[in-house]
């Protein structure tokens, strides 16, 4: 059993995929399975069953869940009492920690294994798309990598799909590379991150309250993922998060930013202004009320704009304060 949870959802998915990949490679292709936390949730024994039974054509079988929290934690435990071996569980756990009740269940046993994925910084995951580039025959230069990780708002999922549509429109493979430039990159680029979340997090996290409203009806007139807002979001906290504890008792916020090599340069004002605001106990509150707002997201979303118009507009007066 494979646990992967942490904040950095897209890690932990980029991780799941990599161990199918693996055991596809070790034991041939196997059914994909792929189960809810919710459903868990409802039927415990549901997973066991799954994990136990042959398909309709005796294929292999992998069972993929996606959980939020220890929502599953029943399940994983009941396939745990099983006496019975079964087919490869990999788990992707949102706003679950390592130190949550399944991984806990999980803890020092040889058939399990529990991965904490934290969110990345700017330049890792430049690095990382850099690579994804040099693997499909698209080269990438430094600049080039860190606007792809910056667009995709450091998700490297979307950032890959950003590789294959380059790849597929310099005609690059690995044994024919092309070089990639600003030019090819607008022909083929999703919503750039000034058309899209990120002037939206920067108000609310900044306390604009004049801006809300339009940044609010831009969301719904472009179609912006509710989900992906919070991801956004959650991401930008961490940073702030990170940064805080970087610079301690120090008083200084703009001085810190400047000096601070981590940080890009078009995102200073917007940190000085959110670090500003977003400090210590408050700061702590933030990430609850997103993680809360994440998971009412994904466990109903179908009043998604409606739930996260709410959540970001109390964000942005409690900012505003």
């Amino acid at each position: 059993m494979f646990y992967f949870c942490g904040p950095d959802e897209s890690g932990a998915s980029d991780a799941a995929a990599k161990i199918a990949a693996l055991l596809a490679a070790t034991f041939g292709e196997a059914e994909k399975v792929d189960l809810s936390g919710s459903e868990l949730k409802r039927d415990p024994v549901r997973l066991a069953d799954e994990a136990r039974s042959v398909s309709l054509f005796g294929d292999k079988r992998i069972i993929h869940v996606r959980a939020t929290g220890d929502d599953a934690h029943d399940a994983v435990e009941a396939l745990l009492e099983s006496p019975v071996g079964g087919w490869p569980v990999i788990i992707v756990a949102t706003s679950a920690t390592d130190k949550s009740r399944i991984a806990k269940l999980l803890d020092n046993r040889d058939d399990a294994m529990v991965g904490m994925f934290y969110l990345p910084d700017l330049r890792s995951v430049a690095g990382t798309v850099r690579s994804m580039g040099d693997a499909v025959g698209v080269r990438l230069s430094d600049d080039l990598a860190e606007r792809i990780a910056r667009s995709t708002a450091l998700d490297t999922r979307m950032a890959r799909s950003e590789i294959e549509k380059l790849a597929l429109f310099l005609d690059a493979s690995p044994q024919a590379p092309r070089q990639a430039d600003a030019a090819a990159l607008d022909a083929i680029c999703a919503v750039s991150e000034d058309d899209g979340m990120m002037p939206l997090v920067n108000a609310v996290l900044g306390g604009d309250l004049r801006k809300i409203p339009s940044e609010l009806s831009r969301m719904r007139e472009q179609g912006i993922n509710p989900v992906g807002l919070v991801l956004a979001l959650e991401r930008r906290t961490a940073q702030l998060v990170q940064l805080a504890a970087r610079m301690g008792e120090r008083g200084d916020v703009s001085s810190f930013i400047e000096q601070d090599k981590s940080v890009f340069f078009r995102d200073k004002p917007d940190l000085k202004q959110q670090l500003k605001r977003w400090r210590g106990p408050r700061l702590t509150r933030l990430c609850e009320r997103l993680m809360m707002l994440h998971r009412t997201l994904i466990e109903d979303n179908r009043n998604g704009e409606l739930v996260v118009a709410q959540g970001l507009a109390e964000i942005a007066r409690a900012a505003a304060r």
